[in-house]
């Protein structure tokens, strides 16, 4: 008797150690789930694809990418995950600005989450409650002639455009009813308040400064001698100073208490409801991540951190003191603003 007890015992052992082996190998022949995230964005291919390709490589979580279509821009993805909002595809979305990023957060379509990476972000570029967090991206700034003006000369301030320092046709900058001007209009209004927003550019219009049809328009005229100062942005700025044209970049209000200079920087959410949370929480913590600024920047994708005190390569700006969400409520008024003041 106490023999087959015995062989019980060790028939019920063997069994259960083929059990725990047949467990092990289903684990380990990839029944487990496969890590993978579905990433929308509005950033060229040839910058993003290589970001969610060392991503892939770095986490072992695979992207499944979705690019915007160049003639729908950031709308058409924008548009997509509003679609798909009853059963969302999307997880992540790259925004290459930020305005239609929070017309998703406005809509209720995203989720919030605090990354650790954005900790030393300034509160002017992310979402109080964690809907979304802006990084990188590029500059607002007066390309100077250095042929038509002296160093001395040079403006130092966005309100010597209105002084009497210069003359209203040695000054272009693009109809601010489109684009970075646009933003840059909103940005003012949020700063200094709606009445002494619309002054300004009131002052802009009564001054006689050019107005013409973009940035890379006032980049030319600048470069060409034209005007002795085009506002643009830093990526125009750059193609004049890299082929040798007489101009130099001046960020505006950089002094202690000063307004600062407008920044216009990517952003990044987590979509509402997704399939692939804790990939997104880790794709979020990856690209906003200062490692990841300076990788961008050196692809020249960036020309800045959105850290001021980062020791980056690029660019070095003081941003303005305004959340972006501020500079979007401020929009939809600046804009019919600048439509009356600007009719063409």
């Amino acid at each position: 008797m106490k023999n087959k007890r015995h062989q019980n015992s060790k028939r019920t052992a063997a069994f259960l150690a083929v059990m725990t082996a047949v467990i092990c190998l289903g684990a380990c022949s990839g029944e487990k789930e496969t890590k993978e995230i579905t990433i929308y964005t509005a950033v060229d291919q040839v910058y993003s694809e290589e970001i969610f390709k060392d991503f892939e490589a770095e986490t072992g979580i695979k992207v499944n990418a979705v690019y915007d279509v160049e003639s729908n821009k950031t709308t058409g993805l924008t548009n997509k995950i509003i679609a798909e909002s009853e059963n969302p595809v999307c997880d992540v979305f790259w925004n290459n600005e930020f305005v239609q990023t929070i017309e998703l957060q406005n809509a209720g379509l995203l989720q919030p989450y605090v990354s650790d990476e954005a900790a030393d972000i300034p509160d002017a570029y992310k979402d109080a409650e964690g809907y979304w967090t802006a990084f990188g991206g590029r500059a607002r700034t007066l390309l100077v002639n250095t042929e038509l003006l002296e160093e001395a000369d040079y403006p130092a301030s966005v309100f010597d455009l209105i002084s009497d320092k210069y003359e209203g046709k040695d000054i272009a900058i693009a109809y601010p009813m489109f684009g970075t001007t646009r933003t840059q209009a909103a940005a003012l209004y949020a700063a200094l308040g709606q009445e002494k927003g619309r002054e300004f550019f009131q002052a802009i219009s009564d001054k006689g400064i050019q107005i013409v049809d973009g940035n890379s328009v006032t980049k030319d005229m600048a470069a060409s001698g034209q005007v002795a100062i085009g506002y643009t942005d830093t990526d125009d700025a750059k193609v004049a100073i890299e082929d040798g044209s007489p101009v130099t970049m001046i960020f505006t209000d950089q002094e202690e208490g000063g307004l600062g200079n407008l920044i216009t920087p990517n952003t990044v959410c987590i979509i509402k409801d997704c399939e692939h949370l804790d990939a997104a929480k880790t794709f979020v913590d990856y690209i906003i991540s200062l490692e990841m600024e300076k990788k961008l920047i050196e692809m020249g994708f960036f020309d800045l951190s959105i850290r001021p005190d980062a020791e980056v390569d690029g660019i070095s700006v003081k941003g303005m003191n305004v959340n972006l969400k501020d500079v979007y409520d401020m929009l939809e008024v600046s804009s019919e603003d600048m439509q009356e003041i600007f009719a063409r």
